[in-house]
């Protein structure tokens, strides 16, 4: 029998939790870029489309797959996937929803440690009289684990550590005691800084503190809408992508979380309730932050400069040097209220990263909870460890674009096939409205089995032969030159081949040939995790065979 009994404390508990899940460091740094860069407000248009039609369909998919799964006793993808499709495949499909998770946290928790590091920088006034270059050179010192301010050797491996041992020992506690408990508390603190960072760059006034813009400025480069860019497709998968990374579906972490609720439990207004609460964080305050309060200080040219490198450009390099133009005893709230508030939001997070790990230990090797969470704890330390040491050398980007970007897709498309037309969608559909709080829309039903699908596939075939310069109408008449930034361009490497080709210094050659190296070891690292997954749930198939469980 399977040593995991757990449950959820309470309905609130679980829908923080799952909102938790959702709600990452994604919200405040990667999305106001992103509607920067495709059109600002009308970005927001296939934005809500997308999250209609594609983000609401995969939450009801994924949380009546994980109910459905765990009324088998089935906590993890892989046995969930396989109750539903009577392959011997699925199961290795579901292999995803375990590797997606640890592959992730390898990189995400040293993400989540810098936040942790700069509250107590922020709170210790390391930030106090640098100017803004200044405060992107302790960025680029950091993560080159440079000198440290505290005068703690190799400050960025320590804080990993703490960040890794904190997530750890929660996991360790349990649902209702460790991962609920800390959703409560994590979650509201998040909107609570979130709401007070929102109004300070509401109410920014040119002239005062060293404005050069009123918050007005910064709200419309931000939300103005750009309506020719509605129809460019590159604008349409950004959307979508951004719904990926907003809502953590095709992760497996919300099938875990649901197959701990009780079988006639609610998931449809549970699974609505979570994902406006995300949309809410994110549109609403994060739309407040980064954006508005850089432009109010660094005016436009110079923020849509600083937009080029990302969220991170913004939020590390950035930020902290224009709360200090507030003064510094709210320069240093702020600054601890920002990144308080990321740390919140990458723990809620990173804590699901953990529990899928944990429910397939419990259910087939009848682990405890404890040493099961630290056996997570163990082998995010050894694949994260080379994103902390090799960071300069592309090491976390890789990472972050197989197992965070493209293993979400391919798993969600074919998740969505499998709930549809390997199910059933008449059989689906019964699974997301019984027990239902709220009336589904019929139409639903018909989106699941033919919309999502159809747009995951797109998303999917778009990021595979992406045109170069994301220019789809001349890709389509014809002229198709893939991107660099297309899978199949990022599998052979072409980006990093034409600057070795290019280079003429022999540092900078040397430089991107380790660059390269690292790139390839990294990819090989994470294909040898999915495969050393594969067998564990090859050897628990067989296990379940001879116990007569199948």
């Amino acid at each position: 029998m399977s040593a995991n009994k757990e449950s959820w404390g309470s309905r609130v508990g679980l829908i923080l939790a799952m909102a938790g899940n959702a709600v990452g460091l994604g919200n405040f740094l990667r999305f106001p870029v992103q509607a920067v860069q495709n059109g600002g407000g009308a970005f927001i248009i296939p934005y809500l489309v997308c999250f209609l039609v594609m983000g609401i369909p995969l939450l009801w998919i994924e949380w009546s797959m994980g109910r459905f799964g765990g009324k088998f006793g089935h906590h993890s993808t892989p046995f969930i996937v396989d109750t539903m499709g009577r392959n011997r495949l699925w199961k290795y499909i579901g292999v995803f929803g375990i590797w997606t998770n640890i592959a992730v946290a390898a990189y995400y928790c040293y993400l989540e440690s810098w936040t942790l590091s700069y509250v107590f920088h922020s709170l210790a006034g390391t930030f106090s009289g640098m100017d803004q270059d200044g405060v992107a050179a302790f960025f680029i010192e950091y993560v080159s684990l440079g000198e440290s301010t505290f005068g703690i050797p190799y400050e960025p491996i320590v804080f990993f550590l703490i960040c890794l041992l904190l997530n750890t020992w929660i996991l360790s506690q349990g649902l209702a005691k460790g991962i609920e408990r800390v959703a409560k508390i994590g979650m509201p603190m998040l909107i609570l800084f979130g709401i007070f960072l929102a109004y300070k760059g509401f109410t920014i006034t040119a002239g005062e503190n060293g404005a050069i813009n009123d918050s007005t400025v910064g709200l419309n480069f931000l939300w103005t809408p750009q309506y020719d860019k509605l129809w460019s497709p590159s604008v349409w998968l950004a959307a979508a992508g951004q719904i990926f990374f907003t809502l953590s579906v095709g992760m497996g972490t919300v099938h875990c979380y649901a197959s701990y609720v009780r079988s006639k439990d609610d998931i449809a207004l549970n699974a609505m309730s979570a994902g406006w609460m995300n949309e809410f964080v994110e549109v609403v305050l994060g739309g407040a932050i980064l954006i508005p309060i850089s432009i109010g200080y660094l005016g436009i040219d110079r923020v849509t400069e600083l937009v080029q490198s990302g969220g991170l450009g913004l939020g590390f390099r950035t930020l902290p040097y224009l709360f200090y133009q507030w003064g510094d005893v709210l320069g240093a709230i702020s600054g601890m209220m920002w990144f308080g508030l990321l740390f919140f939001a990458g723990i809620t997070s990173s804590l699901a990263m953990g529990t899928p790990w944990i429910g397939f230990l419990q259910d087939e090797f009848n682990w405890k909870r404890k040493p099961a969470a630290w056996s997570f704890g163990l082998i995010v330390l050894i694949l994260g460890m080379p994103t902390v040491l090799f960071f300069n050398y592309g090491v976390f980007d890789e990472y972050d674009y197989w197992a965070g970007t493209v293993s979400l897709v391919v798993f969600a498309l074919l998740e969505s096939i499998l709930f549809a037309w390997v199910f059933g969608i008449n059989k689906g559909w019964r699974e997301i409205i019984s027990g239902s709080d709220i009336k589904v829309p019929g139409i639903y039903k018909f989106i699941i089995k033919f919309i999502t699908p159809l747009l995951l596939l797109w998303v999917f075939l778009g990021s595979l032969f992406t045109p170069k310069g994301g220019d789809w109408g001349k890709a389509i008449a014809g002229d198709w030159v893939l991107d660099d930034s297309s899978i199949i361009k990022k599998i052979a490497n072409s980006d990093l081949k034409a600057k070795i080709a290019a280079a003429t210094d022999p540092a900078t050659v040397n430089q991107l040939q380790d660059t390269l190296m690292f790139v390839n070891g990294s990819r090989i690292l994470l294909v040898v995790v999915w495969l050393s997954i594969a067998l564990l749930v090859y050897i628990a198939y067989k296990k379940r065979v001879r116990e007569g469980r199948i």
